[in-house]
């Protein structure tokens, strides 16, 4: 489920990318999604700015990322699909959700919040990084998820302070790494870099919350990916 297209008002494209390659590898079909909605604002990228003379709907700007096989979020269903996996961006705290202006106080999207709670009745798992577990924390009542750290250490973790929110929303927040820099097997890799909530099916890696190499990005929202395919039972 896709929310734009860009770090600042959409999806962290490195992240969807990420996820589309494990999702790959792993042998799932993939169908993407987003609501057919306007952008809470446009962010000018270069500048780090908002583009007050612009306005962008999601569903087209996730078309980009998507390579324009996308379709509008009121259609996904849980009976068509095994699981489903939100990434992350800013867009998760904009348009999917209030979550960027409201805080605790934040409103999910109507679709969104029928997607997680439809998966979740049916047992099937749920997938988040980066910012959007904030999504499962206000949906799901208890929770368990992994936005990293709890404090900003020195600006290696620059949004620490969305653990507080998250218990502030009812959820559970679990401290985790990004992945680990020292060779070990992927069961232990994968310990450190996700978090599985085994009751609710809900899988959480910290990803761009976190000032880290790319790479170690990449293989944390691997072993997300292997979670949540894991839990398909297929």
């Amino acid at each position: 489920v896709l929310s734009g297209c860009g770090v600042y008002d959409g999806t962290e494209i490195h992240e969807a990318s990420a996820i589309l390659v494990h999702l790959s590898r792993g042998g799932a079909e993939v169908q993407m999604y987003a609501p057919d909605v306007p952008q809470m604002h446009v962010i000018d990228h270069s500048k780090g700015q908002p583009a007050e003379a612009e306005s962008r709907n999601v569903l087209v700007e996730s078309a980009r990322i998507a390579r324009g096989k996308i379709a509008s979020l009121a259609k996904l269903t849980t009976a068509d699909h095994d699981a489903v996996i939100f990434p992350g961006g800013f867009g998760a705290a904009k348009n999917l959700s209030t979550f960027a202006v409201d805080g605790k106080d934040c409103k999910v999207n109507r679709e969104v919040e029928r997607v997680l709670k439809d998966f979740h009745k049916a047992g099937k798992p749920i997938g988040l990084c980066c910012i959007s577990p904030v999504l499962a924390a206000k949906v799901l009542s208890g929770a368990e998820v992994t936005v990293g750290h709890e404090e900003e250490e020195g600006g290696k973790w620059p949004y620490a302070g969305t653990a507080g929110a998250i218990k502030e929303l009812g959820g559970k927040h679990c401290v985790k790494e990004v992945t680990i820099s020292f060779p070990v097997n992927f069961h232990v890799e994968r310990q450190f870099s996700t978090h599985v909530d085994t009751k609710n099916k809900v899988v959480t890696t910290p990803a761009f919350m976190c000032e880290a190499e790319l790479h170690n990005i990449f293989d944390g929202i691997g072993a997300m990916v292997k979670n949540v395919l894991k839990l398909t039972g297929k």
